[in-house]
């Protein structure tokens, strides 16, 4: 059975919108907000880059994780993304 879960980072083409998010199939997550068929904030502001993500042991720990990240400041999660992913590389092109 399938329990990996995870949060990850979206940001847009100028990476000056962030966005959080969390679930159990990355790929098809990430594919549903590259081609808009996610309705709301990623849609509205093309947010659509995936440059993190942190694989989780299980849905509830991938919202924790989720919660706590969201409650970041820019800085400190533009220094995350920095630590694994210093030329914010668009990471769903390496995981298809």
């Amino acid at each position: 059975m399938h329990t990996e879960s995870y949060v990850y980072l979206l940001t847009n083409k100028h990476n000056n919108v962030f966005y959080t998010g969390v679930t159990n199939d990355l790929i098809r997550r990430i594919y549903e907000h590259k081609n808009k068929l996610v309705v709301g904030f990623t849609q509205k502001y093309n947010v659509d880059r995936l440059v993190y993500y942190e694989i989780c042991s299980c849905i509830v720990v991938a919202i924790e994780r989720e919660k706590q990240i969201k409650k970041w400041s820019r800085k400190k999660k533009q220094a995350l993304i920095n630590v694994l992913n210093p030329q914010w590389d668009d990471l769903y092109w390496s995981l298809c």
